[in-house]
């Protein structure tokens, strides 16, 4: 059984250490501001400064991985005898995962000894790094790569994406809600609860009072949908916003006795679309 390599993209919000320490080889998205040419990837600039600076006012704009890059990379690891299980973000939200298998479509001829696989997560964010993480548990199991690949497909209707915004100009921004609704929302401290459906596309699926009441109906819909409450593995993803992702982990310790995995940061490319102060949570679920 020949060796492969899991690949993936910076949409996972996994730190590229422990992304190395896990084996992985990612491709970066891109982000630039608005009021510049520059483009940026997340290791060219802190969280906090990106941040910072949308909170003063700055639009960023992304880019997806293109299939040039997916192309190098992938042909890199061919060529040393191994294969390439890739796990993309979501279709539904980038067109990067289309670039990957475009490159794999191109280098199938040239390496018919060798295989890539993509498989669309239909994830976004740590919901994305999740996924990564138990395919990877799968691999180091012994899992060939066809194995790894089939459950991935396996999971992907059942990794649950749960987040909160704390301005509602991003979702405005993205015409998810109209200009109105974001102002009179933001006046009377209205927050969304959204999260990522089957078809791996944003959905809004309801509106609390408050920031406190948002952060406990992620707490809530943990409850409800969770697979294995105590047990499962649990990541929360935040936009500069640590203390809200450390109360939740708090209320989903002492409520379900569940051990949060992994707190990571929202980051750039997703942080531009929904804005600092995002919370999300995301696990196993018996549906998404």
């Amino acid at each position: 059984m020949r060796d492969y390599v899991i690949y993936t993209d910076s949409a996972c919000d996994i730190n590229p250490e422990i992304l190395k320490s896990w084996g992985v080889i990612f491709d970066e998205l891109t982000f630039r501001f608005s009021d510049e040419d520059k483009e940026y990837s997340n290791s060219d600039m802190s969280v906090k400064d990106f941040y910072d600076r949308m909170r003063a006012g700055k639009v960023a704009k992304t880019a997806a991985v293109n299939s040039e890059s997916f192309l190098r990379g992938f042909e890199e690891i061919l060529k040393l005898g191994k294969d390439v299980l890739y796990l993309g973000f979501s279709s539904g939200l980038s067109t990067t995962y289309n670039s990957g298998r475009l490159a794999a479509e191109h280098l199938a001829p040239i390496y018919p000894e060798g295989k890539v696989i993509t498989v669309d997560t239909l994830a976004a964010s740590a919901g994305e790094g999740l996924l990564l993480k138990l395919v990877v548990d799968k691999k180091k199991s012994g899992a060939s790569i066809l194995e790894a690949a089939e459950y991935a497909k396996s999971l992907i209707p059942r990794i649950c994406h749960w987040f909160t915004v704390d301005d509602l100009v991003y979702l405005k921004r993205g015409g998810r809600i109209s200009a109105a609704a974001a102002f009179f929302g933001n006046v009377i401290g209205i927050k969304p609860v959204l999260h990522v459906d089957n078809a791996g596309h944003l959905v809004n699926v309801l509106k609390v009072r408050g920031r406190k009441s948002a952060v406990a109906m992620l707490a809530r819909k943990y409850g409800e949908y969770a697979e294995d409450k105590a047990n499962g593995q649990v990541f929360i993803s935040h936009a500069d916003c640590m203390k809200d992702a450390v109360e939740l982990k708090e209320i989903i310790k002492s409520k379900y006795g569940a051990t949060v995995d992994i707190i990571t940061d929202v980051g750039t490319v997703i942080g531009a679309h929904s804005g600092p102060g995002t919370l999300a949570l995301f696990f196993v679920g018996e549906e998404r």
